[in-house]
C-alpha cells in the first residue's frame, strides 16, 4: 500500500532500476507517516562511508505525539539495504554517473519501506517529449471514452 509517491522523480529522471529499502525511523516519525504528513518532493539519496542515507525528506510532527521530543523534520535518515545492493549502487553512482532518487514510501508487512530508483537525468527536450506523450495518451483516453457513449 503506497503512502506517498515522488511524481517529480519520474518527470526529471529516467528510472533504470528500483530497490526497496527499509528506513531507520523514530516513533513520532512512524506516527506522522501513518497520518500522511510526509513529503518526498525535494528528497534525494546519497551514499556515504558504505551506507545509504535519505536527505531532505520532510516529515511533519504531530502535535499529540511530540510533546516531550523536539523533532527535526528534515533530519538525515539511514536506509537499510543488503551489502550486495549497496556495493552495486556505489559502483553505478560513482563510475557511471547515475543518481539515486527516492520514488515512494509504502508499507510492506507493516513496515515503512522506501523505493529507491537508480536514475539518469533527463535533458529539457526529453522532458518535453515525455509531456507530449502524456498529452497524447490523455487525448486517446478521452476519444475512447466518447466512443463508448
Amino acid at each position: 500500500m503506497s503512502i506517498i509517491d515522488n511524481k517529480k522523480a519520474f518527470f526529471d529522471y529516467f528510472i533504470e532500476e528500483r530497490f526497496e529499502a527499509g528506513l531507520v525511523l523514530q516513533g513520532w516519525e512512524v506516527k506522522s507517516i501513518r497520518a500522511g504528513r510526509v513529503q518526498l518532493k525535494e528528497a534525494y539519496v546519497i551514499v556515504r562511508n558504505g551506507e545509504v542515507y535519505l536527505f531532505g525528506c520532510h516529515i511533519s510532527a504531530l502535535t499529540s505525539t511530540s510533546t516531550h521530543v523536539h523533532p527535526e523534520t528534515t533530519r538525515t535518515r539511514k536506509l537499510l539495504l543488503n551489502a550486495a545492493e549497496i556495493s552495486k549502487l556505489i559502483g553505478k553512482v560513482e563510475r557511471s554517473g547515475y543518481t539515486l532518487v527516492p520514488l515512494n514510501l509504502h508499507y510492506s508487512k507493516g513496515r515503512v519501506k522506501c523505493d529507491i530508483g537508480l536514475a539518469k537525468g533527463k535533458k529539457q527536450h526529453d522532458k518535453r517529449e515525455t509531456e507530449k506523450q502524456r498529452d497524447g495518451q490523455r487525448e486517446i483516453q478521452a476519444a475512447m471514452k466518447q466512443n463508448r457513449r
